[in-house]
């Protein structure tokens, strides 16, 4: 069966992962940003080692991501050449309010992403941005306890208002929050929840995951206030499943192995883009040849 009419093929990145400059254009610190690689980073994402700064001896990947921040442009030129027709991306929430409680936006960050989207206008592709890509600003997290306060609602509801009044027109297909499912198994990537001795996680973990659906929900009321063309939606984790054997009903995860492979090769891919890029006048004559 083909693909139905205007179906859109395409790539996706978030902030933390790919943008990079994290202390460039205004930006405040998020609580991915302080994800450190390495044998602690298990602990420090499920909120188990409390981490709300760079520590010295520790490699922080969001430091750097792949520089999109810088190389934005010719990025999407390479997404437009591989006949991509959508880009899913993220804001980062800090680069928009550094704090995250203050009243006025930072408009560095807001003329960024702004020439990102017209960028990917430019080409023909569409932008598909994730509002929140498991970002909350460090200073919410200390000062009001993350995602577990009620009143981070209030916060994103000004988040969103800004973002949606500011792109109507630029942008029309939303995601409210990445994976909001993996608050249960990484609170602190997921909403910024750093576990107290003695704290229950079930209880702080579902009362954030209930905090980040009425946003969500509160999000999408707003999107339609503002453009009743807006299409906006969440979306999950998912793992990945193969068959089994012939004859057996049950599907069994990937191995650790294949995980590894795949997840390497992926980075790899990220890593080297722009390095191995050839230039436009080459990659002319190559093709006229």
């Amino acid at each position: 069966m083909p693909f139905p009419e205007g179906f859109l093929w395409g790539g996706a990145t978030a902030a933390n992962q790919c943008e990079g400059a994290y202390d460039e254009g205004g930006r405040g610190l998020a609580n991915v940003d302080v994800i450190p690689h390495g044998p602690e980073r298990n602990d420090v994402s499920r909120g188990l080692r409390r981490m709300l700064d760079f520590e010295p001896g520790y490699y922080y990947p969001a430091q750097t991501g792949i520089d999109f921040y810088h190389h934005y442009r010719e990025d999407i030129e390479l997404f437009a050449e591989m006949g991509f027709k959508v880009f899913r991306l993220s804001i980062a929430w800090t680069r928009i309010f550094p704090h995250g409680d203050e009243e006025t936006p930072n408009e560095e960050g807001l003329a960024f992403y702004e020439d990102v989207f017209r960028c990917c206008r430019a080409h023909g592709i569409e932008p598909l941005v994730t509002i929140t890509h498991f970002d909350c600003p460090i200073h919410l997290v200390k000062e009001y306890g993350a995602w577990r306060n009620r009143k981070l609602i209030d916060f994103y509801k000004k988040l969103v208002r800004v973002l949606f009044t500011r792109y109507k027109g630029l942008v029309r297909w939303w995601i409210t929050f990445n994976e909001m499912n993996m608050i249960l198994h990484r609170p602190f990537m997921g909403a910024g929840i750093v576990l107290e001795p003695g704290e229950n996680p079930l209880a702080a973990e579902y009362r954030a995951a209930h905090n980040e659906l009425v946003a969500s929900a509160w999000a999408v009321k707003i999107a339609h206030e503002i453009d009743p063309e807006n299409k906006v939606g969440c979306m999950l984790a998912a793992g990945s499943y193969f068959p089994t054997p012939a004859g057996l009903r049950t599907c069994v995860p990937p191995s650790s192995k294949i995980k590894r492979t795949i997840s390497l090769s992926m980075f790899r891919a990220a890593g080297t883009t722009r390095a191995t890029r050839p230039s436009s006048s080459s990659t002319r004559a190559s093709t006229s040849e």
